[in-house]
C-alpha cells in the first residue's frame, strides 16, 4: 500500500479508530452487561480494533452507533461459534460413547398432578356457569361448532353468543389468576372479538 493510500485510509477510518479508542471503556461495559467474560470482551474489542485498522471503512455519520453495532455483531458471532462448538462436542461424545442419551418424554409426576388440578378447576368453573353459557362454550370450544350455527339453533344473535363466550372466558381467566396466585384483577383482560384462546 502506498503512503497516499495509507493517508486516504487514515482519513476514512481514522475518525472511527479515534472514536473507538474513546468509546472502548463503554464498549467493554456493554459487552460485560451482555454476558461476555472479561477475556471474551477483550478479544472482541481487539477484533473490532483490528478490523477498523485494516479495512477501508468510512466515512460514517453516527460513529458511536456504528461501533456499538459492530461490537454487538462480533459478540453474536462469538456466541454462535461457541454454541456450534458445544453442539459438535456433545454430538461427538454421544457418537463415541456407545450410549444414547436417554430422554424421558413422559411428563413428571408433578406436571401430571398440576395438569389434573387445572383440568378439575376448569371443570368446576364450567359447571358454575349458567346453563346457556356453558352449552355455548362447550359447543364452540369443545365441539368446534361455528358461532352462527349455535346462534341459529338457540335463537339468539351472534353478538349474544360472543357475550356468553366472553363471560365464560372471563370466568376461566379469573380462576387461572386465583390458581396462579396473582392478586391482579382479571377484568383488565379484554376478550378480543373472534379470539378463541383460553
Amino acid at each position: 500500500m502506498s503512503e497516499d493510500e495509507r493517508d486516504e485510509q487514515g482519513l476514512a477510518s481514522g475518525g472511527l479508530v479515534g472514536a473507538f479508542t474513546a468509546a472502548r471503556p463503554a464498549l467493554l461495559r456493554y459487552l460485560t452487561l451482555r454476558g461476555a467474560t472479561a477475556d471474551e470482551a477483550d478479544d472482541i474489542l481487539q477484533e473490532v480494533h483490528l478490523k477498523l485498522l485494516v479495512e477501508k471503512i468510512g466515512p460514517v455519520a453516527e460513529q458511536r452507533a456504528y461501533l456499538y453495532r459492530m461490537t454487538n455483531n462480533h459478540f453474536l458471532g462469538l456466541r454462535r461459534t461457541a454454541g456450534r462448538r458445544a453442539r459438535r462436542e456433545e454430538d461427538w461424545v454421544e457418537a463415541h460413547s456407545g450410549q444414547e442419551r436417554e430422554v424421558d418424554e413422559q411428563p413428571s409426576a408433578e406436571t401430571h398432578l398440576i395438569a389434573r388440578e387445572q383440568l378439575a378447576l376448569l371443570q368446576r368453573v364450567l359447571d358454575g356457569l349458567p346453563d346457556r353459557t356453558r352449552t355455548i362454550f362447550r359447543r364452540f370450544r369443545i365441539d368446534g361448532e361455528p358461532q352462527r350455527r349455535i346462534a341459529e339453533d338457540i335463537g339468539i344473535s351472534i353478538s349474544a353468543v360472543e357475550k356468553h363466550l366472553a363471560r365464560a372466558y372471563e370466568a376461566i381467566a379469573a380462576a387461572k389468576f386465583r390458581l396462579d396466585g396473582d392478586g391482579g384483577n382479571p377484568r383488565h383482560l379484554r376478550i378480543e372479538r373472534g379470539r378463541h384462546d383460553i
